[in-house]
């Protein structure tokens, strides 16, 4: 099959790799009819993350189930089906605590790579969520966004606990800042502060429920939120990004006694105790447990209620997958879909 293949910092190929097999008895696989390529790809793209020799890319996904494993009770051959970038068991006390992407049995799905003709899942009970009816193009497109930057910018606004009467300020401008914008916005959120310089971005975010555009960073930034809460902070941030710098600015653009969700992979990122203390802030993040909400974003997806899948700015072929990356490494893009 042809699949997305990394063999160092910039050289991204498409190549004829093995197809996949059922391993474990709780296996499916996939025919993927769409996949992605997420920001956290762009880290080992930039040298900034180790490659250990060739590996297969990918981890966001929708496609049609052709395979299932002995073991398989829910998941149907034929069913169209979208799944978490982390495979779960969804039985574990973990995943019962609405946290599936620290299942005790968890699987990375970039271990497994999806920007691919098919893909094996693994727990594919715990992992994947049949879609009822058939999608258009434009809810398919937003079903892709579900499976991980939709979920993960949801996470971050409910870590934040964006809701009714709270100002919320999203720090980062890439596809789950922009859909933790969104989130914040379903949530009832009365304010909502994107933090970005780019044009493009910020008509996005306004789109998406933006109320106000802050482009200064760093403390200048920081003392722009509060200048606009009227000395206060944030009652609610998403940190999107990952940086030193970025994680800085979410924890002090928020009030005392105020919320951080975090969801940025973290890089280098240090936290000095001290500050941290007087700081007096909540912080909950990690990788998102997309699965938790996957139901309830299916549904407001299939009813027309929202429309994330709008993030994807740049459609190519599988076999351009190079030219995706470039894009958005090189800020021409802010989120590019992989057609098979």
């Amino acid at each position: 099959m042809r699949a997305v293949v990394m063999h160092a910092p910039g050289d991204v190929r498409v190549e004829e790799i093995e197809a996949p097999v059922i391993v474990e008895p709780t296996d499916a696989i996939i025919r993927v009819t769409a996949t992605c390529v997420c920001g956290s790809d762009l880290w080992p793209y930039r040298g900034i993350e180790e490659l250990k020799g060739p590996t297969p890319m990918g981890h966001e996904y929708v496609g049609v189930v052709e395979q299932v494993g002995p073991d398989v009770n829910d998941i149907k051959v034929g069913d169209f089906v979208v799944g978490s970038f982390v495979a779960s068991d969804n039985t574990c006390e973990i995943c019962e605590a609405g946290f599936q992407s620290r299942c005790i049995h968890q699987v990375m799905m970039g271990s497994v790579g999806t920007q691919s003709e098919y893909a094996r899942i693994p727990l594919a009970d715990g992992t994947l969520v049949t879609v009822r009816g058939e999608p258009t193009e434009r809810q398919a497109r937003s079903l892709l966004a579900a499976s991980d930057v939709l979920g993960t910018g949801w996470f971050a606004a409910v870590a934040a606990e964006a809701g009714p009467g709270k100002t919320v300020a999203v720090v980062g401008d890439g596809a789950v800042g922009l859909l933790a914008i969104l989130a914040a916005r379903q949530l009832g959120a009365e304010r909502i502060i994107a933090m970005s310089r780019h044009a493009d971005r910020q008509a996005l975010a306004t789109q998406l429920g933006a109320t106000d555009i802050v482009e200064e960073r760093g403390d200048a930034g920081i003392a722009k939120i509060k200048e606009l809460t009227g000395g206060y902070g944030a009652h609610s941030t998403v940190e999107a990004v990952g940086t030193q710098e970025s994680m800085m600015q979410a924890i002090g653009a928020t009030r005392p006694g105020g919320h951080v969700g975090y969801v940025g992979v973290s890089h280098g990122v240090e936290l000095d105790g001290m500050n941290l203390f007087f700081a007096t802030v909540s912080l909950l993040g990690g990788p998102a447990p997309v699965r938790r909400f996957l139901p309830e974003l299916i549904d407001l997806i299939m009813t027309d209620q929202i429309d994330p899948g709008i993030v994807f700015d740049l459609t190519l072929p599988l076999e351009d997958a190079a030219a995706g990356y470039r894009a958005m490494d090189e800020r021409r893009a802010t989120k590019v879909l992989l057609t098979l």
